[in-house]
């Protein structure tokens, strides 16, 4: 899955780089307020600043509007999150600093992506596929510093596992953007973020119990799977 190319009329990079920039935050503002299906191409580049002559310089569609936004936010939020990885520390201290830095991003970029997951699907079947990796890659980095601290000894996780755990972080951060409605009320963003730290931790580093003694039983209510007494 390589990236889209969206084809633009001008030649100067840095040109298209700054229209582009402009037409994703007015995206942004107009898809969170009417939905990426009521918003049209005019109104983007009125928002943008521009004539929608110029806007179809940069892009060929509304679609291509809605795929850089994705784009541009997956690139913000990973990047953002690479930059926060303590790479002077290893460990739980690497791993608690990633995840502080995620979900105050998370909390920086909400608007940008609760749009971006709200509208994805709209995506056509060739850019979602590469959107959807971009997701996969952000992943791959939580799962990265745990396997190292699986590695190290710090953190005694299978594969199947730290494949979870990644995901929960990953969660967590969603959370924060689609149930802001009720968690702003309760939590500071910093006091969110100390208190899924902890959970997460408490989970990863709390003491494993030897299964063959854990009391496992079969429930008929779960097809035969097994659960905790």
């Amino acid at each position: 899955m390589t990236k889209k190319k969206v084809p633009s009329t001008v030649k100067d990079e840095r040109l298209i780089a700054k229209r582009r920039e402009q037409m994703v935050k007015a995206a942004v503002k107009l898809f969170s307020e009417k939905g990426f299906h009521r918003t049209t191409t005019r109104e983007i580049a009125k928002e943008s600043g521009f004539s929608i002559g110029t806007l179809y310089e940069y892009i060929r569609s509304k679609e291509d509007v809605l795929y850089l936004v994705c784009d541009s936010i997956y690139d913000q939020v990973s990047g953002r999150v690479k930059a926060e990885i303590d790479h002077e520390h290893t460990g739980l201290i690497s791993l608690k600093h990633a995840i502080i830095g995620y979900l105050k991003v998370m909390d920086d970029l909400q608007d940008e992506v609760l749009v971006m997951y709200q509208e994805a699907n709209a995506l056509s079947k060739e850019a979602l596929p590469y959107v959807l990796k971009k997701e996969l890659e952000m992943t791959a980095m939580f799962e990265e510093i745990l396997t190292q601290c699986a590695d190290s000894g710090t953190l005694n996780l299978s594969d199947q596992e730290r494949q979870l755990a990644a995901h929960n972080i990953m969660i967590s951060g969603q959370m924060w953007t689609f149930r802001r409605w009720v968690l702003r009320k309760q939590f500071t963003i910093e006091e969110y973020a100390e208190s899924q730290v902890n959970l997460l931790l408490e989970g990863l580093t709390g003491e494993r119990r030897n299964k063959k003694n854990s009391g496992f039983v079969k429930s008929p209510q779960l097809n035969g799977k097994e659960f905790r007494k």
